[in-house]
């Protein structure tokens, strides 16, 4: 972490530090314990349903079609009420038993500098408002599940997927509803779906078995 003693001393600079969660701040994939928790047998039972399109989806890699599918297999009519308790406790299991020691030293480093931390992920705002809360985070930046005016999930995303250039739209209209725009971003993240915001910090960090220098290219 060499760029912390040359970062510290900037006293009174707007910093943000944006953080991928899946395999950058946690040591596994958040997406399918999740919905396995939410949907159990009948979401098992539903993706076989869906199993030709899911299985076309993925030769394509179509990543926002696989996640359409197997949101709407695990979350379509479940009270919002229920999932959003889920996502809680979720939170608590993610945050007691994933959370990788590198990368979250890291985040508490900004967390004390002052600067504003930020998570930015295609794992569902569900549970990573949550955790967001737990670690100190300022805004949890993520996938949304449609909710209609029952209060049932649609099994629909509202909005896109948060990955690739739609986590920087996301982060960009954060600052805009903030009122300022950071001198400084950091940026972290392990794979070709963080590539945008890594290209728009100042200082991107690629997350692999440990925490990387700055400016490296993203992998696929």
């Amino acid at each position: 972490m060499s760029d912390e003693v040359h970062d510290s001393s900037d006293s009174g600079r707007r910093i943000v530090a944006a953080f991928d969660l899946d395999k950058t701040l946690t040591t596994r994939d958040c997406v399918l314990p999740f919905l396995w928790r939410a949907g159990r047998w009948g979401f098992a039972g539903r993706l076989v349903v869906r199993l030709p399109a899911l299985v076309v989806a993925g030769l394509r890699r179509d990543r926002d079609t696989v996640k359409a599918i197997l949101t709407r297999s695990a979350l379509r009519g479940r009270r919002a009420t229920d999932v959003d308790e889920l996502g809680r406790r979720f939170a608590d299991h993610v945050v007691a038993t994933w959370m990788r020691p590198d990368t979250t030293a890291r985040l508490r480093w900004h967390l004390g500098s002052g600067h504003d931390v930020v998570i930015v992920s295609a794992s569902y705002e569900t549970y990573v408002r949550h955790i967001a809360e737990r670690i100190g985070a300022r805004a949890a930046l993520a996938t949304r599940v449609g909710i209609d005016s029952a209060g049932l999930c649609t099994g629909t995303l509202e909005g896109a997927n948060c990955r690739g250039s739609e986590k920087v739209s996301r982060i960009r209209a954060w600052f805009a509803d903030e009122g300022f725009a950071p001198e400084i971003v950091y940026a972290y993240g392990d794979s070709s779906g963080d590539r945008h915001l890594l290209e728009m910090a100042s200082h991107p960090h690629l997350v692999g078995k440990t925490l990387l220098a700055d400016r490296p290219e993203a992998s696929s």
